[in-house]
């Protein structure tokens, strides 16, 4: 039973898009990345496994910039668009985008879309599904890299933390069927180190296996849903 979460359900994570830290990379997933179940396409047939980038002290530097997480996180899950249209998504200037997606695109986390473009207008895509974070980097003896990992792990934080606000001021707008299965709850257990991350890996297992039961496309009432998941210890008085 949730302790202080909403009563109606119970119950996660990995962003930018899906972030994972582990523990051992946002693993925020143990992997925030986890191997990760292949889905079906409308024909039934094995959609290809989602693509994950493991940060290193290089590419993280590239990636930790709070914009950038909100450019690759909009790009994961909105799919292709311009510098205009991210611009106008986040309420930024097309200048920043741009230049944000630049700096994105030499360090491999987005590439062109060629197939979307008209003209001179350029889209971008991102260049894979998620992200996959160590805890090493948090440790790393560059302080730079550190700092970088701090701001990331911090960034992944406030979205978290935006996404949530953003559906309780939102929810009257959706049918009681989606409002009774959304979910906030917390909880408290007595656990080891090894049993906290048998519990993450065991959750993260749960929460890939609804991959492979993703709706066909065009399905009614579908709607993307985003998880969050947080075990954190806390001291015993």
């Amino acid at each position: 039973m949730s302790e202080h979460g909403d009563p109606r359900e119970r119950d996660e994570r990995h962003g930018p898009g899906d972030e994972r830290p582990v523990t051992g990379e946002n693993d925020a997933e143990n992997d925030d990345a986890n191997n990760e179940s292949a889905e079906s396409d409308e024909n039934g047939e094995a959609a290809p496994e989602p693509t994950v980038r493991t940060l290193d002290p290089h590419s993280l530097r590239g990636l930790a910039h709070p914009l950038r997480m909100r450019l690759l996180a909009a790009l994961r899950h909105d799919g292709p668009a311009t510098a205009s249209g991210l611009a106008s998504l986040l309420g930024e200037s097309s200048g920043a985008t741009s230049y944000h997606l630049r700096q994105l695109a030499a360090h491999g986390f987005v590439e062109d879309a060629p197939e979307r473009g008209k003209g001179r207008e350029r889209w971008w895509r991102a260049a894979t599904d998620g992200t996959r974070f160590s805890d090493t980097l948090l440790t790393d003896p560059d302080p730079a890299v550190r700092g970088a990992a701090d701001l990331f792990i911090h960034e992944i934080a406030t979205t978290h933390t935006q996404e949530v606000a953003t559906w309780l001021g939102t929810q009257n707008e959706w049918p009681d069927e989606w409002r009774l299965g959304s979910d906030l709850s917390d909880f408290t257990l007595r656990l080891t180190p090894a049993q906290a991350r048998e519990l993450n890996e065991r959750v993260h297992a749960l929460i890939d296996s609804y991959r492979e039961k993703a709706p066909a496309p065009g399905t009614e009432g579908v709607a993307q849903v985003r998880l969050h998941h947080h075990v954190l210890p806390r001291v015993l008085e």
